[in-house]
């Protein structure tokens, strides 16, 4: 990793900013993007990396000319994961796809000529293990976290042999700001087992020197993700349980609230 250049999407905090540190500390030169300007210049000065805020969606050029003209390794990590189901707004489904899955395209589509070119490029997509299984509570995040993972893979099989490695990260709960944001689903289903940004850092390191495509800093989820392949109705069945246990949890906590 020494002097190759990097980008890190939503690097402001969580996992981004966990991923902008050791991507530094292995010695590379960061660009730490993230929408809060004062969070990505932060992390920037605390790393000596180059923060350029902005719309996750149009980072590259600009990231790009700040690291002097090439990027060897891209982290489209910024995400967004709102609750609700076909009854949330249309905004809100735009907004899931255009940050969980048309900026990684963007990316691509501005990264692949340069990379295609020298015969070298590193894609890294923040998918999240709902993107290999589901998310109760979330159909705008499991919908576009399956998209980002079939687009992370069509790179991968388009282009590996053109020397275009591509990496997605499917952690289940880790310890971000994200996590707190999805009230009783995140306390029932993702705070038991979750995890520090650090350590999906950690997995992405040795999913890189393993060449490995799936990065599981839970490595359970490829049990879980088998379970699901091999007998879909079980898996939903079980899913189904979790679902009724949430509302279930959500009811109570309206009962106590309205008595107080």
């Amino acid at each position: 990793m020494s002097g190759a250049r990097v980008v890190v999407t939503g690097a402001g905090a969580g996992i981004g900013a966990a991923l902008a540190r050791r991507f530094a500390a292995e010695g590379a030169r960061v660009v730490v993007n993230d929408l809060d300007a004062e969070r990505a210049e932060a992390v920037a000065a605390e790393i000596g990396g180059t923060a350029v805020p902005g719309d996750a969606s149009g980072v590259v050029g600009s990231a790009r000319a700040a690291l002097g003209g090439g990027i060897d390794i891209f982290c489209a990590n910024a995400g967004v994961a709102p609750e609700g189901g076909p009854e949330a707004p249309e905004e809100v489904w735009d907004a899931a796809w255009d940050v969980n899955v048309k900026a990684h395209v963007r990316a691509a589509h501005e990264l692949l000529p340069e990379w295609l070119e020298r015969g070298s490029g590193r894609f890294i997509a923040t998918v999240s293990a709902a993107g290999l299984l589901t998310m109760v509570g979330s159909a705008p995040y499991s919908v576009t976290k399956h998209a980002a993972l079939s687009f992370a893979e069509w790179l991968s099989l388009t282009y590996r042999h053109r020397g275009i490695d591509v990496h997605a990260i499917c952690p289940q709960g880790v310890n971000t700001d994200m996590l707190r944001g999805t009230g009783t689903t995140g306390e029932l289903v993702l705070a038991p087992t979750a995890i520090e940004p650090e350590e999906v850092a950690d997995a992405l390191l040795d999913a890189i020197a393993g060449s490995r495509f799936l990065v599981l800093p839970h490595p359970e989820t490829a049990r879980y993700y088998a379970a699901r392949a091999a007998d879909p109705d079980r898996w939903l069945s079980g899913m189904n349980q979790i679902q009724q246990k949430v509302e279930h949890a959500a009811g109570q906590r309206l009962r106590q609230e309205a008595a107080h």
